[in-house]
């Protein structure tokens, strides 16, 4: 079981799109913690780092527990009970958790009860279709705006760019039982497929992506340990509709390939093959180029357009938003969205 998720804002933007209002009201941004370690990814795979939110006083004891820091940490839980001194000895997958079983497992109930509750930050997930022709990736997000689109909203005191995808995890800390430095890490809640997305898998987030937290007050609420009780917090973790959807080429399989054509739609069922056209580069130019730091490639590595997309039936369910629209109004249709 793997699970893949992008995240590509770079770490100031990420910080801007992370912005909120404490308990007294007050507009803030999160606080980076490690900003360093960060790296904008296409192609995230458990083991890697991956940026997440948790309450600022889970790091200072007499900060106010509404406050928020962003910090880089592995994911892949490593429970701090653990007593080997090499994490990858562990014998068990943590990179997911379901929430049915997660207070009756010891790698997470003791983390959970502790408040270390975070929110693991992502552009999307992937999610792979069972097919005979094997299997067909697909990319799934929340709906965007208009504004998500331009790029000269970043400039904006406001963030009105891309709204990140914001899933419930838990985290832990593991000491080395010889000394050395504290390693932070993460799993992903998972919760059932909404019917929205069910048609790919029947565990919404199965593998990488997680229960998702739709709005400021669900995020508040499983991020405030200290005034929301787990008991409470877990009765968040519910499937949600609120998310689109498009294939993408079997190019993302690869943990190596880290371009924007991971993330960019294809057209499946396609009786010829697909070419470029002006959209596709469009659409490949504004992933390429729309954040500063962003992982970026050069023009030898653009896609070979002939040869990376799977031509297979379309699923009877799907749903496209902002994202297929903007590249209806550049030349190509846009997909018809799923009525739920």
């Amino acid at each position: 079981m793997c699970g893949r998720t992008a995240c590509t804002l770079a770490a100031d933007n990420l910080r801007r799109a992370c912005a909120y209002r404490d308990r007294r009201g007050q507009h803030r941004q999160p606080e980076w913690v490690r900003a360093e370690r960060y790296q904008p990814s296409y192609n995230k795979a458990p083991q890697s780092g991956g940026p997440v939110l948790l309450s600022r006083r889970h790091l200072y004891q007499d900060a106010d527990s509404s406050e928020r820091v962003l910090m880089d940490m592995r994911w892949g839980l490593v429970p701090s009970w653990f007593k080997q001194d090499d994490p990858s000895k562990m014998q068990f997958n943590t990179s997911n958790c379901r929430s049915d079983t997660m207070l009756s497992k010891s790698s997470y109930k003791g983390a959970l009860l502790k408040g270390n509750r975070c929110v693991v930050l992502a552009d999307g997930f992937y999610e792979w279709q069972q097919q005979s022709g094997g299997k067909q990736p697909y990319f799934i997000y929340f709906p965007q705006t208009k504004d998500a689109m331009d790029k000269e909203v970043e400039r904006d005191k406001e963030w009105k760019g891309w709204r990140l995808l914001t899933m419930a995890g838990i985290f832990d800390c593991w000491e080395p039982p010889a000394g050395g430095e504290t390693l932070y890490t993460y799993t992903i809640i998972t919760v059932d497929a909404s019917k929205d997305v069910s048609f790919i898998h029947h565990r919404q987030v199965r593998a990488g992506k997680g229960a998702i937290l739709d709005g400021e007050e669900a995020i508040r609420k499983w991020l405030d340990f200290a005034e929301v009780p787990t008991q409470e917090a877990v009765k968040l973790l519910q499937p949600t509709q609120n998310i689109v959807f498009h294939p993408v080429s079997t190019f993302v399989n690869n943990i190596r390939n880290n371009t924007p054509d991971c993330l960019a739609p294809i057209e499946l069922g396609a009786k010829k093959e697909v070419k470029a056209t002006p959209s596709n580069k469009v659409m490949l130019d504004w992933l390429k180029s729309s954040q500063e730091g962003s992982p970026q490639k050069k023009e030898k590595d653009l896609p070979k357009w002939t040869s990376q997309f799977i031509h297979s039936p379309s699923p009877k369910k799907t749903s496209a938003g902002v994202l297929q629209q903007w590249l209806g109004k550049h030349g190509q249709p846009a997909a018809k969205k799923h009525k739920a």
